[in-house]
């Protein structure tokens, strides 16, 4: 075992070992890697102004002034604490008999580190800001031996803190591992290290934590970003390497098959980069090894018109196609596209059908029995080439011909286990898989989070598709409110049609276990509880149909409906029999109405970057140009007004995905949890580390190429199977 897998309990003793686990800090090498967030110096004080209530803090500040008294109240005792920063105040209060213990240690003029939650009291020009209790170091007086030492002299770290465990704790506990600890071996090859002027694991756990001056911190942090960006790329480049030597049928071109007939009954001509990405997805299916690549496209760029000629390749070769897809909503959309773009060529053995056609089956979970057999029957006899459906087509009893290609629409909706279930249906080796996204995705993070897959993107927007205006509407603003509906009547006076999208259905409780996935924005801020709950669909419906919107055809689209309800409710949209759709983020993607120009995001605040940049691309999908309102009672200057100005100044979906990705951070790019909460990677930022990367992706790749199961390399193999575990390693297999 090395010093990085050592629990906390023997290497700390139990009861900092309790204090740390409040952080998930169960090991060695998870303290040793959760650095500090900044660096104090005692002539540097905290901005004591920018602190935000609800904040947990560590500041550097000085006492100004101590003000104790008797209070008839128990506990008896008040002492109040003012600190300073030279411009700002913050009051650190005491209560009980414990005051006395501050209001000797603190006297005027002391330096110290200050830990607690900040609150507000008072109000108006009164209004102050507190730490009720809170811990606090002293840093002045003359004893300067052992930590206090270091604090007078040295830079101070300040870390990510938690209730019950502060940053110099934290710190004292991390100096107890640095004093004992032998690393180990290197993980990162010396002629890396060399090549790249990088300096040793020791120094840079001890500079990062102990530094002496800034320069030596940013060594440190160098140097372990490297750590970071190595070990996963190494993981990737054996993963892609692994699945270069699986077998795949090949699926090559036919002269004179489907995609010939469909490429000349297109009604438009292909835009360059749908050729040429089409050009290599047709060399990576005649292939002998499984492609795995990504197509990633902004908001309308005709990834389905791409995935649906790979498709058509497989067919032509006798293959079959499984296109899966997130909600039946959109299941249901992509088999009536896919229809109607084939036409006759959908209809092998019916009256009017091409000679050399096929069949593109459904299967969704709530089909009617005989729909449901027709399709079983379809994908297991062959004669459905394609098969579109949800989760439903992973259910054991749904069986396949010849499955040659899985296409897998917004690939972050499914966990592994749903994607392998998919693939394990082919018999003749594994499948060849196209996974789609129309989240753009920046390059740096298509190289680390999806490091294992050829990548393709469409950047080019086809003819036709007109420019969507966006704009943000305070909804305090009773004339800017009142415009918004009127330009949903004025464009439903012309036969145009719109949107509005609320973030929650209704008839529940916000934060209910229950409620519909569609509830809850899955990437948007989380409400934290003081706010009104979200506008929903079931409440918004009715007022505005009573209200602004009175005399226009309404309905309402939202998860919890039937299915056959949601289909017929969007048969209604699409077929222009309905003026206003009331919906939730249930038609983010895949919804194609071209006669709808309006959309109104309600509580535009309450969702993701990507997310309204995905509504937005519902409309400005025909003829007419597009208008998308973001209504908010985000007040300007707000994180929050902010991320939506952001949104309204620009259609560029891969500078959203930036600002995005800034915002929520990376993930656990090795494990299925995405949320940015937890991560392996710590030091290394996706965005602003691109040359890292780009670097440790090719020594990486040449270092798998030479020596593919690292037995030259036994500390990079240690440090893998860390990082990888056991959990992580299926699912990188699964992946």
């Amino acid at each position: 075992m090395t010093i990085f897998e050592q629990p906390l309990v023997k290497a700390v003793g139990a009861k900092a070992a309790k204090r740390l686990a409040a952080l998930d800090l169960e090991t060695a090498g998870d303290l040793l890697r959760h650095y500090p967030r900044r660096y104090a110096q005692r002539g540097e004080l905290t901005d004591l102004d920018s602190l935000a209530e609800g904040e947990y803090v560590t500041v550097l500040a000085e006492v100004e002034k101590i003000q104790g008294r008797k209070i008839s109240k128990r506990p008896g005792y008040l002492l109040e604490v003012t600190v300073t920063d030279g411009r700002g105040l913050l009051t650190l209060t005491f209560f009980g008999k414990g005051a006395y213990i501050p209001e000797r240690e603190l006297p005027p003029g002391t330096h110290g580190l200050f830990a607690g939650k900040v609150s507000f009291f008072g109000s108006g020009r009164h209004l102050k800001r507190q730490l009720v209790h809170p811990e606090y170091k002293p840093l002045a007086g003359g004893d300067l031996t052992g930590a206090a030492r270091e604090f007078a002299e040295e830079l101070i770290p300040v870390y990510p803190a938690a209730k019950g465990v502060t940053s110099w704790q934290i710190a004292d506990c991390v100096r107890i591992l640095l004093d004992a600890a032998d690393l180990g071996d290197d993980a990162l090859p010396e002629h890396v290290r060399r090549r790249h002027r990088l300096i040793g694991l020791s120094e840079a756990y001890q500079g990062i934590h102990r530094p002496r001056d800034m320069a030596e911190a940013g060594r440190a942090r160098k140097r372990l970003k490297w750590d970071e960006a190595f070990v996963l790329q190494t993981a990737l480049a054996r993963r892609r390497r692994a699945a270069a030597e699986l077998a795949a049928t090949p699926r090559p071109p036919a002269a004179g098959g489907l995609l010939a007939a469909f490429d000349a009954r297109l009604p438009f001509d292909l835009t360059e980069g749908q050729r040429a990405v089409g050009d290599e997805i047709a060399a990576d299916l005649a292939r002998t090894h499984p492609m795995h690549r990504l197509l990633q496209g902004d908001v309308g760029a005709g990834k389905t018109v791409v995935g649906l000629r790979a498709m058509l390749q497989v067919v032509d070769a006798g293959g079959q196609a499984a296109l899966l897809a997130p909600t039946e909503v959109l299941a249901q959309q992509h088999h009536r596209s896919i229809v109607a773009m084939l036409g006759p060529l959908a209809q092998a053995g019916q009256l009017g059908g091409a000679e050399h056609a096929t069949r593109v089956a459904l299967l969704t979970g709530s089909q009617g029995a005989k729909a449901r057999r027709a399709g079983l029957l379809d994908a297991a006899s062959g004669s459905a080439g394609i098969v579109v459906g949800t989760h439903a087509l992973l259910q054991e009893h749904v069986q396949f011909a010849d499955l040659g290609l899985v296409v897998i629409d917004e690939q972050h909706r499914f966990g592994v286990e749903q994607r392998d279930a998919l693939r394990e249906k082919a018999t003749g080796g594994r499948p060849h898989v196209l996974v789609m996204t129309a989240t753009p995705i920046p390059r740096t993070v298509a190289m680390t989070v999806y490091g294992d897959l050829d990548t393709s993107a469409l950047t080019q927007l086809p003819a036709g598709r007109s420019p969507i205006a966006t704009h943000v509407v305070p909804s305090g603003n009773r004339a800017y409110w009142d415009r918004a509906w009127e330009r949903i009547r004025e464009e439903a006076a012309k036969g145009r049609q719109a949107y509005v999208v609320c973030p929650r259905i209704g008839d529940e409780e916000p934060s209910s276990s229950s409620s519909s996935p569609d509830d809850v924005p899955e990437d948007g801020p989380e409400d934290d509880g003081a706010r009104r709950p979200p506008l929903a669909v079931l409440d918004v419906a009715p007022k505005l149909t009573e209200g602004p919107l009175h005399g226009l055809r309404l309905d309402v689209l939202h998860g919890r409906m039937h299915p056959d309800e949601k289909d017929a409710v969007m048969r209604r949209f699409a077929a222009g029999e309905l003026d206003v759709l009331v919906a939730t983020t249930v038609i983010e993607v895949g919804v194609d109405v071209p006669n709808a120009t309006v959309m109104v995001v309600m509580d535009a605040d309450r969702f993701g970057v990507s997310q309204l940049h995905q509504l937005r691309g519902r409309v400005g999908r025909g003829r007419h140009a597009g208008l998308c309102l973001l209504v908010t009672d985000a007040v300007e200057e707000s994180k929050a007004r902010e991320r939506l100005d952001a949104v309204a100044s620009t259609l560029d979906g891969f500078e959203l995905s930036r600002i995005d990705l800034e915002q929520r951070r990376e993930g656990d790019v090795l494990g299925e949890s995405q949320s940015g909460r937890r991560s392996s990677l710590r030091l290394l930022t996706l965005l602003r580390d691109e040359e890292i990367i780009k670097e440790a992706r090719a020594e990486a790749t040449t270092l798998v190429e030479a020596d593919p199961e690292l037995r030259d390399h036994p500390a990079l193999a240690a440090e893998l199977a860390t990082l990888v575990d056991e959990e992580r390693a299926e699912y990188l297999e699964k992946a």
